[in-house]
């Protein structure tokens, strides 16, 4: 038991909370509120083995800029055994923390950061009011980040800053009300990032840049291998907000680098009620499948420049329940921008509203369209504007209501070398010049 802070709210508690975590070993803090006025580092080259310990009842009060706790670690290699110096698994591997609150109580106070550690553990930690949640900059290895809320912050929930850092996994966690993202990687070499059911929600708001709940953002580094299975992504609709944004064009290493990152899973998610669920651009290598996608103002799916995409077997629903009041007016829709080599299948599409397509492809080539329901939409079914090479097999298309002057089931629109076959179009289909 941690006896040399006071966490009585009044005192500042600062040194004594650096003094007992500066001995190492399992430093566990009794019931109480500790204020920090600036941050406590564990060096862990000095301290040896630590773990922060609350027991969900001491409650950490970051009064000063930076964040409340930061571990410090030398590891500067990978993952691989060979590349462990002896102090690493001889002094610092898993530092952890557990069971304990931070609460932001200055603009650029942060809740965790690390850097140069092996297998760093967080669990059942919340963070809010602060800045940034749980941040991770310039070198890490094999991060767990468990059973956590991070919550109304005004920076990330989890923050990627231009760190080198490979496996790592964020599970079970309430990330939400985040301004500036839920899980967000920008620059550095992030690989091996699983993302598993959590809740990620309203990671935005209309007055800060946009962003979205899950962003991942190579425009200055790359991101690749990343898995996000079986989470809750949803809300709000901010002006240019997305639920999975993927931004795949990285730095270029020289003048004619056409680099674009992926290696991309989104697999058995529930994706509601944003601008656009699903963000994709520049992106090469992704798998959509087995998600729900419902609420998305502009777009259900966006894809711009990419290629070697398979979307799956997803509802695409317009479900009465959920377009009520304000969500009357989400048009939901995929649309494909100048994207090639790409494969739909087994998508079930319903109740797109206000876009000249439920499907839109636009300057596109080489897409393979097969098994795909498409209902009471309105504009066509399809459109293939600009766009060759192209296969429509097997799909059913049809707009059932009543008071609608029903548009083509398949618009195309300008391309060449276009094969449909073995479709059910409930009105027909539609050649018309380029435009």
């Amino acid at each position: 038991m941690a006896q040399t802070a006071a966490g009585d709210g009044k005192a500042d508690d600062t040194a004594g909370v650096q003094k007992a975590l500066s001995g190492g070993g399992a430093v566990r803090f009794a019931r109480g509120d500790y204020r920090l006025t600036s941050t406590v580092v564990i060096d862990l080259d000095q301290t040896g083995f630590v773990s922060l310990n609350g027991d969900g009842v001491a409650r950490f009060i970051m009064e000063g800029a930076g964040p409340a706790f930061k571990f410090t670690g030398t590891h500067g290699g990978t993952a691989d055994p060979k590349s462990l110096k002896p102090e690493i698994f001889g002094r610092q591997r898993t530092p952890m923390v557990d069971g304990i609150e931070i609460v932001g109580a200055h603009p650029g106070a942060d809740g965790i950061e690390a850097t140069g550690t092996m297998q760093l553990t967080i669990t059942r930690v919340a963070v809010h009011e602060a800045r940034h949640g749980i941040h991770l900059t310039v070198r890490n290895r094999n991060v767990i980040i468990s059973d956590c809320h991070l919550y109304h912050n005004t920076g990330c929930g989890v923050f990627y800053d231009n760190v080198d850092l490979h496996q790592s996994n964020i599970t079970g966690s309430h990330i939400s009300y985040n301004a500036g993202g839920g899980v967000v990687t920008r620059g550095g070499g992030v690989r091996n990032l699983h993302i598993g059911t959590c809740d990620i929600e309203s990671n935005m708001t209309p007055e800060a840049p946009p962003t979205a709940n899950v962003l991942i953002d190579c425009t200055d580094g790359s991101t690749a291998e990343v898995s996000i299975v079986g989470c809750t992504i949803q809300h709000n609709p901010s002006p240019g907000a997305a639920n999975v944004r993927f931004i795949g064009k990285g730095k270029a290493r020289t003048p004619d680098d056409h680099t674009q990152w992926g290696h991309l899973s989104i697999a058995d998610n529930v994706l509601s009620d944003v601008e656009v669920n699903i963000d994709l651009q520049h992106v090469r290598g992704a798998v959509i499948t087995g998600n729900t996608f419902g609420g998305g103002y502009e777009h259900d799916l966006l894809v711009t420049d990419c290629s070697n995409i398979a979307v799956g077997s997803n509802t695409f629903d317009r479900n009465p329940p959920y377009y009520r009041g304000k969500a009357e007016a989400a048009k939901g829709g995929l649309l494909f921008r100048k994207s090639r080599d790409i494969t739909l299948t087994g998508m079930h599409i319903d109740g797109i509203r206000s876009h000249p397509a439920a499907v839109q492809i636009e300057d596109g080539d080489s897409f393979n369209i097969s098994g795909c329901t498409i209902l009471d939409s309105d504009g066509a079914g399809l459109l293939l504007k600009n766009t060759g090479n192209s296969l429509v097999t097997g799909c059913l298309i049809a707009d059932r209501r009543p008071d609608r002057a029903p548009a083509p089931s398949i618009r195309i629109q300008g391309g060449t070398d276009n094969t449909l076959a073995n479709n059910k179009l409930a009105h027909k289909s539609e050649t018309v010049p380029a435009p």
